[in-house]
């Protein structure tokens, strides 16, 4: 086999890798969708319905005064679900491709996602105490840091990012994605007051800001990719 022969063979090799690749992308994209649109679901599922025996209430009143904590919890776990799903679009939307350990990641985050499901389900069906709150807490934590894990991946020498993705804004969107792990893992000395461990939770927006404004230190610019 001459050279040039052996050049067009490792072109449509490489062509036929970077269409398998993209086409990974596209699965992976699919898939997460659908994993976050039924954890959304069946957490607002959770949600006490007129249905059940325990409806026993006469007024909005007696309602939250009976299941308001229950309440604010689903609520947070949707919002939770519904911020990290945002999240996972945004980085879908800077990658040209999917190699096989970036799904190994992707899929391990997919995981965490079942789990932080699943931490909301223990939290609703248990009595509330310090375990069921750090559990709910550490599950979105690792659900963050699988998010992060991945990226760190797609970024480190630019290997699955679009060409239009700059250096600065990789590294930006690191340290922006860094908010939702550092929010859970400020609630878990909180776990042991439950009032204190639930309006924890709303410290994000405050968080957000703050490593919106050291990406704009780092970048020198408030733009966000």
């Amino acid at each position: 086999m001459n050279q040039p022969d052996v050049m067009e063979t490792i072109d449509s090799r490489a062509v036929a890798g970077l269409r398998r690749d993209t086409s990974q992308l596209h699965r992976l994209e699919t898939l997460t969708d659908v994993v976050y649109g039924i954890a959304i679901w069946r957490v607002f599922m959770l949600f006490p319905r007129p249905d059940e025996p325990a409806w026993n209430w006469h007024s909005w009143r007696e309602f939250f005064a009976s299941e308001g904590l229950t309440v604010l919890l689903i609520a947070i776990a949707v919002a939770v679900l519904i911020i990290y799903w945002l999240q996972s679009n945004t980085l879908f939307s800077l990658v040209e491709r999917a190699d096989g350990k970036f799904a190994v990641r992707a899929i391990i985050q997919l995981f965490f996602v079942l789990l932080f499901l699943f931490s909301i389900r223990v939290g609703t069906e248990l009595p509330a105490s310090a375990w069921t709150r750090g559990f709910e807490s550490i599950a979105a934590l690792l659900l963050g840091l699988s998010s992060t894990w991945m990226w760190s991946y797609a970024q480190k020498g630019r290997r699955l990012l679009h060409e239009d993705v700059t250096d600065d804004e990789a590294r930006a969107v690191r340290r922006r994605i860094a908010a939702e792990p550092a929010t859970a893992l400020f609630t878990l000395p909180f776990v042991f007051t439950p009032i204190f461990w639930e309006l924890a939770w709303f410290t994000y927006p405050a968080v957000r800001r703050f490593f919106r404004r050291s990406v704009t230190a780092l970048t020198g610019r408030g733009s966000s990719p």
